[in-house]
C-alpha cells in the first residue's frame, strides 16, 4: 500500500515526453498524410493520459486530494480534455456498487442495454441498437473518445460538479489549443480525417481497457448488496498479465485487486493478485482470470444473449 514516487516519476515523465515528442512531430511534419500515423500514436498517448488521471483520481500518485486534483486537472482536462471532476464521481460510484444495475453509472442504458431487464425495458435508440449491440460494440467504441469530451462539458452544467469554472476553462483551453493546432498545420480535410483517425482509436483502446474488467460479469440489482469482498470480486474479471499487457493497461487488468484496494498503487497489484486469489479460493468466493481475448468474447457473448429478448421481439 505504500506510495511509488520513482515509480510514478518514471511512467510520467516517460508518457510526458512521448506526448510532448508526437506533437513536435505533428508540426514538423506539416500537411502531409503521414500525419495519421501521429494520430494513431497520440490515440495510445491520450489513453495512457486517461490512465494517469484514473491512478490520480485513487490517490495512488500523491496522499492528499489537492495535488491530486491539480495534476488532475492538467492531465485529464488540459492534456486529454476529459474532466477530470465528472470522470472522479462517477468512477467513485461505480467503485461503490459495480456491476449494480441501480447504482453503477457504468450500466447506464442510455445506448447500450446491459442487463435482461434493461433490455425489456428499453425504447428508442437502446433498443434499437441492442438487437445486435454484441456486433455493434467495438464500432460503437469509435465515438467513444468524442463522448468522453462531450460528458465532461455536459457535467458543467450540473450542480453537483465542483470547481465548474476551473473545469470549464481548461477543457475550453485543450479543444481551443487542439483545434487550432490541427487546422494550422494541416488542409481542412487532412485535418478532419486526423481528428477523426485519433479521437476513434481512442475511443477504441479506451474501451479496450475498461470493458473486460466487468460486462459480462453478475449483475447486482435492487436490495441485492453483498458484503465488500464478494462485491467486487464476484462482479470483476482480471486479465491474465505480461509486461506488455500491464502497461497498456495501465495495470486495471487486475482489476479485482484494484477494486479490493483501489488507493493501492498499479504497480503493486501484479504483487497482490496471488495474494487475493489465493484469499478467495480458502474462502470459497469465486475468482475468475482469463485471457484478453477471451475477457473480450464473454463480454461481447454477454451483450449478444442481453440483446436476444429484443430480436425475438422485433
Amino acid at each position: 500500500m505504500a506510495r511509488r514516487p520513482g515509480y510514478y516519476v518514471a511512467r510520467i515523465g516517460i508518457i510526458a515526453v512521448l506526448f510532448a515528442a508526437a506533437w513536435a512531430a505533428f508540426f514538423l511534419i506539416g500537411d502531409s498524410w503521414w500525419q495519421l500515423p501521429i494520430a494513431a500514436f497520440l490515440a495510445v498517448m491520450f489513453a495512457q493520459i486517461a490512465l494517469v488521471s484514473h491512478d490520480l483520481a485513487h490517490r495512488q500518485v500523491f496522499r492528499t486530494r489537492r495535488p491530486s486534483q491539480l495534476a488532475g486537472w492538467i492531465a485529464g482536462n488540459l492534456g486529454i480534455g476529459m474532466s477530470y471532476g465528472w470522470w472522479m464521481d462517477k468512477h467513485t460510484r461505480h467503485h461503490a456498487n459495480p456491476n449494480h444495475e441501480d447504482l453503477d453509472p457504468d450500466l447506464n442504458p442510455d445506448v447500450l442495454v446491459w442487463t435482461d431487464g434493461q433490455a425489456k425495458a428499453s425504447r428508442g435508440i437502446p433498443r434499437f441498437i441492442g438487437r445486435w449491440q454484441g456486433y455493434l460494440f467495438f464500432p460503437l467504441l469509435t465515438l467513444e473518445g468524442f463522448n468522453l469530451h462531450v460528458s465532461g462539458f455536459r457535467a458543467l452544467f450540473s450542480p453537483s460538479l465542483k470547481n465548474r469554472w476551473i473545469e470549464g476553462a481548461t477543457l475550453v483551453v485543450h479543444v481551443a489549443a487542439y483545434l487550432t493546432a490541427v487546422f494550422l498545420v494541416l488542409s481542412p480535410g487532412k485535418a478532419i480525417v486526423f481528428i477523426l483517425v485519433h479521437q476513434c482509436l481512442w475511443g477504441i483502446y479506451m474501451g479496450s481497457i475498461f470493458a473486460p474488467n466487468h460486462k459480462g460479469m453478475p449483475t447486482l440489482a435492487g436490495d441485492d448488496r453483498p458484503d465488500f469482498l464478494r462485491r467486487q470480486v464476484l462482479t470483476s474479471r482480471n486479465v491474465n498479465g505480461n509486461w506488455l499487457i500491464d502497461n497498456a493497461m495501465g495495470g486495471l487488468n487486475y482489476q479485482i485487486e484494484h477494486h479490493l484496494f483501489p488507493s493501492m498503487p498499479s504497480a503493486y497489484l501484479r504483487r497482490a493478485q496471488p495474494l487475493v486469489e489465493a484469499y478467495c479460493a480458502e474462502l470459497g468466493v469465486s475468482y475468475l482470470t482469463t485471457g484478453l481475448i477471451e475477457s473480450w468474447r464473454q463480454a461481447l457473448q454477454h451483450l449478444n444473449h442481453v440483446g436476444a429478448p429484443i430480436r425475438e421481439n422485433a
